[in-house]
């Protein structure tokens, strides 16, 4: 069965336990959020109420744990070449997975890390995994799942080989995966636009990286060009991208059963995007 989760990252405005009613608004079967105020280091812890509420609206929406795919704050960086950035990197990382531990979430998605030309690639890796293996062991129950980038500035994560390299130096594989977004792909220079390009890059996915640890899609079309390595989303089939990489997604199997999360800019179209996702499933 073709099992197909869509929805936007939507609002927690008001508190995280409004989230699956804006999500539900929309018509969407997945969603994505942030935990706390994204643009801030320090939050204040989630309280007993909010928890409670939180899941009972789940429960009220239809909402499972696999079908939301929270994201932590774009201010972490897990590969920082400083010692104290790089510490408060990882306690905003940590107390992020144990937002989600807390709200029985099995997911949290994160960029990688950037080397600010300060380190080499592959020291930078190497931190990323070390940052990953201490939020780890400190957790249980939530899957950290990278995302590709587009490779803009320092920021790695753009290659299948970088992610393959973090993963391998993870020592719970159990608890590791991937998010691929299909604008920051295009952007660093993966051609899914037509059939016969996704096919090839996901068949270079699976070998690279694997199927195994896809826990998720952002599906966002792109405002730049193919190669760019600029990280700049578009409404769906209003980009460079075009229709056909979202039509060989929802036709696939490959991608069922994950969230399938928008990030696209407008939110008014959300509800068009969902509805224009879902009526691709094949």
């Amino acid at each position: 069965m073709n099992r197909k989760y869509i929805g936007p990252h939507v609002s927690i405005g008001g508190g995280v336990e409004n989230a699956p009613a804006n999500a539900y608004k929309t018509g969407a079967t997945a969603f994505a959020l942030f935990t706390k105020n994204q643009r801030q280091w320090v939050a204040k812890s989630l309280t007993p109420d909010s928890i409670k509420t939180f899941k009972l609206n789940c429960e009220k929406y239809g909402y499972h744990p696999w079908q939301i795919l929270p994201h932590d704050s774009y201010l972490i960086n897990l590969g920082h070449p400083e010692k104290e950035p790089l510490q408060k990197s990882r306690d905003a990382f940590l107390d992020e997975m144990q937002r989600c531990e807390q709200l029985g979430l099995d997911l949290l998605n994160f960029h990688p890390g950037s080397h600010l030309n300060k380190i080499s690639e592959e020291e930078c890796l190497a931190t990323i995994a070390g940052s990953i293996n201490l939020a780890l062991e400190n957790t249980s129950g939530v899957t950290a799942v990278i995302e590709n980038t587009a490779g803009q500035g320092t920021n790695l994560g753009f290659s299948f080989y970088q992610i393959k390299k973090i993963i391998d130096q993870v020592n719970d594989q159990s608890r590791i995966g991937v998010c691929i977004d299909t604008c920051h792909a295009f952007s660093a220079g993966y051609d899914i636009k037509t059939k016969e390009g996704f096919e090839k890059v996901f068949m270079e996915f699976d070998e690279v990286v694997g199927f195994k640890y896809l826990k998720g899609m952002h599906l966002n079309d792109s405002k730049k060009e193919f190669g760019s390595r600029v990280d700049r989303h578009d409404s769906i089939g209003k980009g460079t991208l075009g229709l056909e990489v979202f039509e060989s997604i929802m036709s696939d199997d490959r991608f069922n059963g994950i969230p399938l999360i928008l990030e696209t800019p407008n939110e008014e179209l959300w509800p068009e995007e969902v509805e224009l996702l879902k009526s691709l499933i094949r």
